[in-house]
């Protein structure tokens, strides 16, 4: 089944929105990885791996998983809370907050472009 009229523009603003991130340096990111990075930006904390995995109805390895790349790209910050060990805080970072404005203008330029077309 081919996409709706009603459709057809918000899913032309995506491809042109994704078609400009992958020509960009910007890392390459996994759905998953981005939809836990937005959720961490968007939404008030704290946030804690385990409400993160319930938030997005995700298996907690799955969360962690994600959280490793998001870390090792300095997006985010994991820390061990220090009232209960065994809870594991996430935090966000100056360069996650970088990428995700970028991402916007990216978004935004290729819903701009795609109205325009």
């Amino acid at each position: 089944m081919l996409p709706s009229e009603r459709t057809l523009p918000a899913l032309a603003a995506m491809r042109a929105a994704l078609a400009e991130i992958v020509r960009s340096d910007a890392p390459d990111l996994t759905s998953r990885q981005l939809a836990l990075l937005l959720t961490v930006f968007m939404a008030p904390g704290p946030h804690t791996v385990r409400a993160l995995a319930e938030t997005l109805r995700l298996p907690k390895p799955a969360v962690t998983r994600a959280l490793d790349r998001l870390e090792e790209l300095k997006f985010l910050k994991r820390r061990r809370d220090a009232s209960d060990r065994r809870s594991v805080e996430v935090h966000r970072r100056v360069k996650g907050a970088v990428f995700l404005s970028d991402l916007a203008e990216i978004a935004l330029a290729a819903a701009a472009g795609t109205e325009a077309g």
